[in-house]
């Protein structure tokens, strides 16, 4: 394997640890997707969190449809929902024209969270339209300029992060905070009184 895929898949296997607890926790205003600012070239890991901001309804579906340049190369599993890939060509030359997640439930003031590995081709700002469907049919596109309500995620990819020890440092930060979220969750079962043994 790639050995840019397996330290990619590494840092992936990571971050999922603790994505759900991270996006959890406090919803974002807009549709993102992280990290904002991108080496061009590189296959990395890209995180796509899309908000729950209506009450009383959850976020069903979710489609992302990446702009031409950026090559989304393979997909983190994503517990609890189901996945649909358009790509033209085949092969190595196939390219993925829009991804559609469905069957999850997240409710309001929860971020549902898809992650990717990718590999932006040149330096520009790539613009990814994301629309997101209710339980109630009602569709948000999240394609506006920055200015408005709804604005189009966007990664800034760069020739340089300024510095070749930027990925070391995220791969290191990533597992500490995975590390963490393992303690804390030592800590919560060690606690909880009564509980029915772990099969």
């Amino acid at each position: 394997m790639n050995p840019r895929r397996v330290r990619a898949y590494a840092l992936a296997a990571a971050v999922t640890t603790v994505a759900g607890l991270a996006f959890a926790s406090s919803a974002w205003a807009h549709a993102e997707i992280s990290p904002p600012e991108a080496k061009s070239g590189d296959l990395q890991l890209f995180t796509l969190a899309v908000p729950t901001e209506k009450e009383d309804v959850t976020t069903t579906k979710v489609e992302l449809t990446p702009p031409s340049g950026f090559g989304i190369d393979s997909f983190v599993p994503t517990v609890g929902w189901k996945r649909q890939v358009q790509e033209s060509g085949s092969g190595e030359s196939s390219v993925i024209q829009k991804v559609t997640w469905t069957g999850g439930r997240v409710p309001t003031d929860e971020d549902a969270v898809f992650q990717f590995l990718a590999n932006p081709d040149s330096d520009k700002t790539y613009t990814f339209a994301v629309q997101q469907t209710y339980s109630d049919g009602s569709v948000v596109d999240w394609t506006g300029p920055e200015s408005s309500d709804t604005p189009a995620p966007r990664v800034e990819a760069v020739l340089s992060l300024g510095g070749s020890g930027g990925n070391s440092t995220l791969a290191i930060v990533a597992l500490a905070v995975a590390g963490v979220a393992v303690v804390l969750a030592g800590v919560a079962l060690a606690t909880r009184g009564g509980g029915r043994p772990l099969a």
